[in-house]
């Protein structure tokens, strides 16, 4: 049996517990506090939408352009020079340990799992069930048995479904994919709980791509904070990045785990991302906003932010957009 791998002690890392550098009290939502969240007024949504029709990937993407589907909630397919990356894959009913109980999809994914091509590495930002789906990714391995990336502390339960390569990261640590291609794993302001007894027990955090000269920046899940502004610092300002815009109400319960949009659009600002795409919104009903709200509040944060509206895009399930290579 593997032996659990220990991380040191950090201003992120106690020698039990990780936590927030960016937040005075480290930050994790109490049991109480997210009953209340759960039980106060919410907004009704549908409980099912249709999907938009949208065109299949048809184009061939040059040696170096990059194209990225949007599948669903956090789940993007990123494919360039052959490779193929799925983040956070979600494609079960439910995102809860149970499939009778819990938040339910009320769209279908943008693609199935049998339309996926070759899948070749996952990365997963952190263990929530949104974000870290057993079924999916038991699916996932019997299909392809690709490379997982995870955050510290998580790797024990990916392996226990069947990944035999599996790789655990710190922040700020990388990992080289082939040559000119790495993952740096990169900090993001959130928690971690998949039950009330590993509370804080592993790491949380977002990744970025590099491919030669091309970045894109994936933003899992997370508040706002200065994080994006490091990020840029070390890692340089991505081609894309991915950033959540939805989950965002109630503000006081909320605010230190998810952006709002307009959070969103400065978080694009401090990675100086040339183009963002927002996620986290219209899938699983997490938060008390209405479903269509996260894309009204983007409209006016951009428009107060006075920045070109085709530089924070959204792409409707199953949409392609194909970066070219300049």
């Amino acid at each position: 049996m593997r032996a659990p791998k220990t991380w040191p002690v950090s201003d992120h890392f106690d020698g039990r517990r990780f936590h927030n550098p960016t937040l005075p009290t480290g930050f994790a939502p109490t049991f109480s506090s997210a009953m209340k969240m759960i039980f106060d007024k919410r907004s009704r949504w549908p409980d099912a939408v249709e999907n938009a029709s949208v065109p299949r990937l048809r184009a061939m993407c040059g040696t170096n352009d990059i194209a990225i589907t949007f599948v669903n909630h956090a789940t993007f397919l990123i494919q360039c020079k052959g490779l193929n990356i799925l983040t956070d894959p979600i494609w079960s009913m439910r995102a809860s340990p149970i499939q009778w109980l819990g938040p339910k999809r009320v769209r279908e994914p943008g693609m199935a799992i049998d339309e996926l091509p070759r899948i070749d590495l996952i990365l997963i930002s952190h263990n929530h069930y949104d974000h870290l789906d057993i079924g999916t990714l038991r699916c996932l391995q019997q299909k392809f048995s690709p490379v997982v990336l995870v955050a510290a502390g998580d790797g024990e339960l990916v392996r226990s479904i069947g990944f035999t390569n599996v790789c655990e990261f710190d922040w700020w640590e990388e990992l080289q994919i082939r040559p000119g291609c790495k993952v740096t794993f990169a900090p993001t302001q959130h928690f971690s709980a998949r039950g009330i007894r590993d509370r804080q027990r592993s790491l949380w955090g977002s990744y970025l791509i590099q491919d030669g000269d091309r970045r894109v920046y994936f933003g899992g899940d997370g508040g706002y904070s200065t994080h994006f502004s490091d990020i840029r610092r070390r890692l340089g300002t991505p081609d894309v990045a991915m950033l959540g815009i939805g989950a965002y109400e109630p503000r006081w319960f909320m605010s230190p785990m998810h952006m709002n949009p307009a959070e969103a659009v400065q978080a694009h600002r401090d990675l100086g991302a040339t183009q963002s795409i927002g996620m986290h919104h219209g899938t699983f009903q997490m938060s008390a906003e209405a479903i269509d709200r996260p894309l009204v509040d983007l409209a006016a944060a951009i428009r107060m932010a006075g920045i070109d509206e085709t530089s924070f895009i959204t792409l409707r399930e199953g949409e392609t957009r194909i970066y070219r290579a300049n």
